[in-house]
């Protein structure tokens, strides 16, 4: 870990406060909350900046890492929030002295550094997601624009930032290669540019332990923020800091948990017909020996009025996931963060396989409960664009604010029931929708009655004294499918 170049006495309460980056020029006070700007040989409070609302992530003010055969330390942070919820960005100090940024969004990481802006670049406002943009260092996807404000700050930080500053930013991808474009200081950006990356592959030391993570997370500074619906009362699991956006399950009343005192956005209707998901709110399960919670789940439908269920679930480390109950089985979906390239206009190559266009469809939001990493209602629309190469299947998903790519691979109802201890009735073959066994009992006892038909033919002819026994044998075939329809 680098040693502060400059220690200075707090001017509000008179702690140290060090400062361990040359780029530093701000730093708040971890005692009191002050935000001290170094200027010229000297130090000036400017008041207080709000506490950073500690969440599931993993990343601390100390953690250490490598990128690029650099190594760093995490000096600084800021939280932002936008429309549809909240992130972190890191502020680093390299071993070389040189500085960067890693971003923190629901469990995905980018680490960028800032990079010379040559060439043409578009205007904030011309930026779409999904859309290519042409730079100097080549052609990238929009993947989103957001307009966000900083929330709270830690640590050191590289410019003067306080509560409400607002940051506008469009986010790009190539691949894994990640461009933000920042609008903050005016209409030429400054581009900052690096990849996607992983705790795994940052070999990230100092990092929070669950202990720790548990015991902090959604609290700010002596105040604990409780989850229970404002409007029923209900207790509501949900990830502080990252699941800002919640739908209680019992009333749907829509809550905004991103402050120390939960708020009703939209108050439920709780008469509203329920649909009755597969997984329960807050079933936990370990898949891939990591264990997980479902958070959140969405009814969702496509053009035609064909239905399906989404699960958020979440863990600590590995951050989110998905599992998608169909009509054709299940599948688990994970948010990718190395996009895949396009190879002609009917199919994508990622990894060097071709991956085939299946179809294109609309998918709305019929019913959400539970808590989620984003803004999400019934009535909200993406445009979903489905790509298959064998068991695998790609999904890109666009609206107006963001632009993404998912990976799902399909999993056995067997596995599914085995992860959450349900019993087959919870979790039905595909291919024994609901109501086939009430369809196959119909058709079996036509098909008897028919075969019945067929076997009084000959008594027409000669009527004997075998008849009762044949009547009692066909009663005996016909009544056990009635009894097991009725079960």
């Amino acid at each position: 870990m680098q040693t502060a170049l400059q220690t200075i006495a707090c001017p509000s309460c008179g702690a140290p406060l060090a400062f361990r980056s040359h780029a530093s020029v701000m730093a708040v006070c971890e005692f009191c909350r002050a935000t001290v700007v170094k200027d010229a040989g000297s130090v000036r409070d400017l008041g207080k900046m709000s506490e950073v609302l500690e969440d599931y992530s993993p990343i601390q003010i100390g953690t250490s890492g490598s990128a690029g055969g650099r190594t760093f330390t995490v000096v600084g942070r800021i939280q932002l929030r936008y429309a549809s919820g909240i992130w972190n960005e890191w502020f680093l100090l390299f071993d070389d002295g040189s500085n960067g940024w890693l971003g923190d969004s629901s469990g995905l990481y980018v680490i960028t550094t800032e990079r010379p802006l040559e060439g043409s670049y578009p205007g904030f406002e011309m930026i779409r997601p999904g859309r290519e943009v042409e730079l100097e260092a080549g052609s990238f996807t929009a993947a989103e624009k957001r307009i966000a404000r900083c929330i709270g700050g830690q640590g050191e930080l590289p410019f003067r930032v306080g509560e409400g500053w607002e940051a506008r930013v469009a986010d790009l991808r190539q691949g894994r290669a990640f461009v933000t474009l920042d609008y903050s200081d005016g209409d030429k950006p400054v581009l900052y540019g690096g990849s996607a990356v992983t705790l795994e592959q940052m070999g990230c030391q100092l990092l929070r332990d669950d202990e720790a993570i548990m015991a902090s997370a959604g609290k700010y500074r002596g105040k604990a923020s409780s989850l229970s619906c404002p409007q029923c009362g209900t207790s509501i699991n949900y990830v502080p800091g990252v699941t800002a956006n919640v739908i209680c399950q019992n009333c749907r009343s829509e809550l905004d948990a991103a402050t120390p005192a939960v708020q009703v956005l939209k108050a439920g209707d709780a008469a509203a017909a329920r649909h009755r998901f597969t997984i329960p709110l807050g079933s936990g399960a370990t898949i891939v020996g990591r264990q997980v919670q479902v958070l959140g789940a969405m009814l969702r439908a496509d053009d035609e009025g064909n239905q399906w269920s989404e699960y958020l679930l979440f863990n600590p480390r590995a951050g989110f996931s998905w599992l998608v109950e169909t009509d054709e089985g299940w599948w688990r979906a994970d948010v990718m963060d190395d996009w895949p390239a396009a190879a002609g206009s009917s199919s994508v190559r990622l990894d060097g396989a071709a991956y085939t266009h299946l179809y294109d469809y609309t998918a709305r939001v019929e019913l959400a409960l539970g808590a989620f990493n984003w803004k999400v209602a019934a009535g909200d629309s993406v445009r979903v664009s489905e790509y298959q190469q064998g068991q695998t299947r790609l999904a890109a998903e666009l609206s107006a604010e963001e632009f993404t790519w998912s990976r799902s691979t399909r999993v056995s109802a067997d596995q599914v029931r085995a992860w959450f201890g349900l019993d087959a009735r919870a979790v039905p073959s595909p291919l024994a929708p609901a109501g086939a066994g009430a369809t196959v009992g119909a058709q079996s006892g036509k098909f008897l009655i028919w075969l019945c038909c067929l076997n009084i033919v000959p008594l027409v002819v000669d009527f004997s004294g075998a008849a009762p026994w044949l009547l009692i044998g066909l009663l005996a075939l016909v009544l056990p499918p009635r009894f097991i329809k009725n079960e």
